[in-house]
């Protein structure tokens, strides 16, 4: 059965397993992967460059809630994790976050600090640290994963089993298999909005992990005793990608979701409506359509309904039981939130929609609250018939003020029972100190350019490895922890220098991983190499602008050094 309505929140990921939505537990943007541990919801602690504040997105699931995977574990099940976890990784031997420690047996690669394939797709994995698992070069991490699937499904085919395949496809880094991207370059027709043969591509290696694990439930002989379910995790990337490998495909949008607007990211319905497939044997009829509201939320009460289960009774769900809705009875959701407390005015410019905000949807009628958005910093209200505007278009607040009054009542009862951090506007905004002499306060700048704005240091490229460098001192061990920005991510590294003034001296290399979108704070662990006298801050792989707003090192045994720019 197609599911045509499965509307997600732009962090869906943290609901799916435990049933609560992200304004509850205040995972509402992409920062699982980053360091340090944020655990409390709060707004960002910002200067004077940012016109609305926003939400410091809570950096880890907490190990206090009872998860799915907990729950089947608790009736008998195996219970296994394939691919992208992207919600925490342990720091220090008490930290219990990763798949493992929220209730699966198995996981594998094991990659929970990842928040996708750093360097590529392809063999050999730069993401992967366990050095048991390499594959001849070019072999396609889905392909690998799925088949490490397979073996699962078939050695636990005698007992119940709960397979959790959250694939890295598709997201950037954009790299491909190259026939693959030959065979559609072939098909690609440029009138048509969705032409990237690059994501195209992508697009088959998922679909051929899904088809070799459905093949093994089928080899398996369990076909018409297992529940499939197949969802993305947010709208399409309806954007360039900027830089793609190869070359050649960074200016064309990787897909399109047309007629919906926009695409990931966005609060608008190409961001977080997406259809869903399930596979119920026995139960649902093949090849029928269903175009009811479901919430990621509600897997968790639905998905354990199907297996004759029941939610612990203490346990505080969001979500619906929707497994008589699956068989024609009426669904019992009426309505759908989502909350987004991420964004900027700069990046809905470039990724239309993805600006703070919180929407509802009752029956047809969709109404958008974007915080502090008007000149006189009161908040946007937007309206939307879905049923006749589908790719809203017409924005009918005004036209109906006593339906626009009823829904935003309900968004405000809403984030008043989720305790939701509210973005709001900064009285701080444009009250911008005296620009010091050195703007760059002692760093330096080369393969780059490097300019101080209402405090942020904004660099961008202008060579090959472009890099801010500064006179460390560093005598031992330290960590640099800055707060940075981009719009579509990338890889950097930082450089320890220990013979500057030697050409052929090797310097000690550190990566990092950047992800496009909001700002995060990157914290990386600087080994003891000795006297280091140099630092350089290699600036993530992109052709976009980077900000960064501040910069501390801190190094054993000596005093912190902070950069406020």
């Amino acid at each position: 059965m197609l599911w045509q309505h499965l509307l997600r929140d732009p962090k869906h990921r943290s609901s799916l397993p435990i049933g609560q939505y992200p304004a509850r537990t205040g995972i509402t943007a992409p920062v699982c992967h980053i360091n340090p541990i944020y655990l409390t919801k709060e707004l960002v602690k910002d200067g004077p460059k940012s016109r609305v504040l926003v939400a410091n997105s809570v950096s880890r699931l907490k190990t206090e809630y009872f998860t799915l995977a907990e729950a089947l574990k608790e009736a008998g099940y195996a219970t296994a994790h394939f691919g992208k976890w992207h919600l925490g990784h342990n720091l220090k031997p008490a930290d219990h976050y990763e798949p493992m420690d929220q209730g699966f047996d198995f996981d594998f690669p094991h990659t929970p600090n990842a928040a996708g394939p750093g360097g590529g797709y392809l063999a050999p994995w730069k993401f992967i640290k366990d050095p048991t698992i390499t594959d001849e070069v070019g072999m396609h991490i889905e392909d690998r994963m799925s088949k490490e699937a397979a073996k699962y499904i078939t050695a636990h085919k005698d007992k119940p089993f709960y397979v959790n395949y959250w694939a890295f496809s598709v997201h950037s880094p954009w790299n491909a298999r190259p026939d693959y991207i030959e065979h559609f370059k072939a098909k690609a027709d440029s009138k048509n909005p969705q032409h990237n043969a690059l994501y195209a591509a992508m697009v088959k290696s998922l679909d051929d992990g899904v088809g070799r694990i459905v093949q093994a439930i089928d080899d398996a002989g369990i076909a018409d005793n297992t529940i499939i379910v197949f969802y993305s995790d947010n709208g399409g990337y309806a954007y360039p990608p900027k830089k793609t490998d190869p070359d050649g495909y960074a200016d064309i949008p990787a897909t399109s979701n047309l007629p919906l607007r926009s695409g990931k990211a966005s609060l608008y319905e190409g961001g977080t409506r997406e259809p869903f497939i399930l596979v119920w044997p026995g139960k649902v009829k093949k090849e029928t359509t269903n175009d009811m509201l479901f919430q990621s939320t509600d897997f968790y009460p639905t998905l354990l309904t199907m297996t004759g289960l029941k939610p612990h009774a203490d346990i505080k769900l969001d979500g619906h039981d929707q497994s008589q809705a699956f068989l024609g009875a009426p669904s019992p959701r009426d309505r759908v939130f989502c909350h987004f407390p991420h964004g900027s005015e700069n990046q809905s410019e470039h990724m239309d929609g993805l600006y703070p905000g919180t929407y509802v949807r009752k029956g047809d009628w969709k109404l958008i609250r974007f915080y502090a958005r008007n000149e006189d910093g009161s908040d946007r209200l937007e309206l939307y018939d879905l049923k006749n505007d589908l790719g809203e278009k017409q924005n009918l607040a005004k036209e109906k003020p006593e339906l626009t009054a009823e829904l935003n009542g309900l968004i405000t009862d809403f984030l008043k029972d989720t305790e939701a951090v509210l973005p709001k506007l900064n009285p701080a905004y444009g009250k911008v100190a005296a620009t010091p002499k050195d703007p760059l306060m002692g760093w330096k700048n080369r393969n780059c350019s490097a300019s101080v704005k209402d405090g942020i240091l904004t660099a961008k490229a202008t060579g090959a490895e472009p890099f801010l460098g500064v006179g460390a001192s560093l005598k031992g061990a330290a960590k640099i922890t800055f707060r940075l920005r981009t719009t579509t991510g990338g890889e950097g590294h930082i450089d320890l220098m220990s013979s500057p003034e030697k050409k052929d001296a090797k310097p000690t290399v550190i990566p990092y991983a950047a992800k496009g979108g909001d700002w995060q704070d990157i914290t990386v662990d600087l080994p003891n190499v000795g006297a280091a006298p140099i630092l350089r801050l290699y600036l993530p792989h992109t052709t976009e602008a980077v900000e960064i707003d501040w910069v501390e090192l801190k190094a054993a045994g000596a005093k912190s050094r902070r950069w406020e720019f």
